[in-house]
């Protein structure tokens, strides 16, 4: 990579992390990324809202299109006053703390090669929002279909591998997964009198346990999973025998169509739980996250170019856990989504002490430009 272009890309990536913005509310982020790009580049620009998309034509009628998207929201945690950085976040309580003001600044590092290089295909450039909460990627992802892109890649930084070292593996990479929140309503009472009400109580705690065990109870061909991340029964108002609970858990599968019939049980135990108390149910989806699943041509396209920039590949034995929205854009055409190393030792993603290894903007840049370079 261009010397000049690593440190305009740095100094970008310092940028986006010292003016973080919550999912759905990226409006300095994109402004500062469509400028850069505008400053920089020759690039086309489109604007889309949300969200926006780089174009690098090669001027060949016919010639194959493919697309590398990046994310660029942040998190609702606030930075650890120990970090020994000079960007330090300037809203509070938000920060990237995912990486994802490196990403961008790697994807805009693969727009000022394009310009200057030039490739042998159409490149689209995608800058997404709303990832964390799996809002962005949906409405994104109908730039596929739209432009006739044939493969589409992303990374993402991991630590605890080795710096550098590109992760990948061939069918499902990261897991499908979806918040959902069910509501329980009886009336409420006085605390003396609570046979004069009806209680959420018994209903929402077995609903919990049931969340705890249900996964270990249906048959499975890959991980299902169930984390009670709220129990909610009325208030601290010790005169009053409450009306209202709820329970929230995150569901996980490998397989959207498991993940599915894991939360199908749910709803079927909320609805008797609520028949034989007497109360009414309703409930609601948050965080919705297709599977990520990487077809085994991009993989080894991914691999043979890292092979060619001498990196090392190591190949993962099962999915992550985590989940991510780009699995949106692999249901339009054939995609992977490759990892690289920020160190074995580097603070995780989503704490407080992490923040971007910028020593692996160069790679994700090198790689996504030997990506373009390899027949498909």
């Amino acid at each position: 990579m261009n010397s000049k272009h690593l440190e305009l890309i740095t100094a970008l990536r310092h940028h986006l992390h010292a003016h973080p913005e919550l999912s759905m509310q990226e409006y300095q982020t994109k402004a500062t990324l469509m400028d850069f790009l505008r400053q920089h580049t020759n690039l086309t620009i489109v604007d889309c809202g949300h969200w926006f998309y780089a174009y690098y034509s090669c001027g060949n009628l016919g010639a194959k299109a493919i697309a590398f998207r990046a994310d660029y929201d942040a998190l609702p945690i606030a930075e650890s006053a120990k970090m020994p950085i000079a960007y330090r976040f300037r809203n509070p309580g938000v920060s990237h703390k995912c990486g994802h003001d490196g990403h961008s600044a790697a994807l805009a590092g693969l727009a000022l090669e394009l310009d200057n290089q030039g490739a042998d295909l159409d490149v689209y450039l995608i800058f997404q929002h709303g990832e964390e909460i799996g809002g962005g990627g949906l409405e994104c992802s109908g730039l596929i279909l739209e432009k006739n892109i044939s493969s589409v890649y992303a990374f993402h930084n991991w630590s605890g591998y080795p710096e550098k070292a590109i992760l990948t593996r061939t069918g499902v990479t990261q897991c499908a997964s979806c918040g959902l929140t069910v509501r329980f309503h009886g009336s409420a009472t006085h605390a003396s009198q609570p046979e004069y009400g009806i209680s959420p109580v018994r209903a929402a705690a077995e609903l919990a346990l049931y969340l705890d065990e249900a996964p270990d109870r249906m048959e499975h061909e890959g991980l299902l999973m169930s984390t009670v991340v709220n129990l909610s029964v009325g208030s601290r108002d010790f005169g009053i025998a409450p009306g209202e609970g709820e329970v929230s858990a995150t569901l996980r599968a490998y397989y959207e169509k498991e993940l599915d019939e894991l939360r199908d049980a749910v709803l079927i135990r909320a609805q008797k739980l609520a028949a034989s108390e007497g109360l009414t149910v309703d409930w609601s989806d948050s965080d919705v996250f297709p599977e990520t699943v990487n077809e085994a041509g991009c993989v080894s396209r991914v691999i043979e170019a890292a092979h060619r920039n001498r990196l090392s590949v190591i190949s993962l034995d099962e999915p992550c856990r985590a989940s991510e929205d780009f699995g949106y854009y692999q249901k339009q055409c054939p995609g992977a989504m490759f990892y690289i190393g920020n160190g074995e030792d580097w603070p995780p993603i989503h704490t407080a002490d992490y923040d971007f290894n910028d020593r692996i903007l160069e790679t994700a840049v090198d790689l996504f430009l030997e990506i373009i370079r390899t027949p498909s």
